[in-house]
């Protein structure tokens, strides 16, 4: 069983319905069968016989299921024998890049200040 590799769009690292169909390689309404789910409840408590979604904060939020969730219910319900998690870095967004240039200009600012105080 392979994990997709996380993109800019799913930087979270949670996968949406259509890769947890392709890594348990299961029909969408198979995948949906299987997740805890309740119409009267947006987070219903944890089952373990079920695929657990991520904490949803309204009920129009889409299903994300955590890699490893995935994995313990192909292992443990499904009996997928070989289950095997790869953790991918996304690439740097444009929050992330900013964030590094900050940081780059305080070093410098530091270098700068560190060279003045030396006189």
């Amino acid at each position: 069983m392979h994990f997709p590799e996380a993109t800019p769009e799913k930087s979270s690292g949670l996968m949406d319905i259509d890769d947890v169909q392709r890594a348990l390689n299961r029909s969408r309404a198979s995948v949906y069968r299987y997740a805890n789910t309740d119409p009267d409840e947006v987070n219903p408590p944890y089952n373990a016989k079920q695929l657990n979604a991520e904490l949803r904060t309204a009920e129009t939020d889409p299903l994300r299921f955590h890699p490893n969730e995935v994995a313990r219910f192909a292992k443990d319900i499904l009996r997928i024998r070989q289950v095997t998690i790869e953790v991918q870095n996304a690439p740097p967004d444009k929050t992330q890049q900013i964030l590094l240039d900050i940081l780059a200009e305080l070093k410098s600012i530091k270098g700068l200040l560190d060279d003045h105080t030396e006189f």
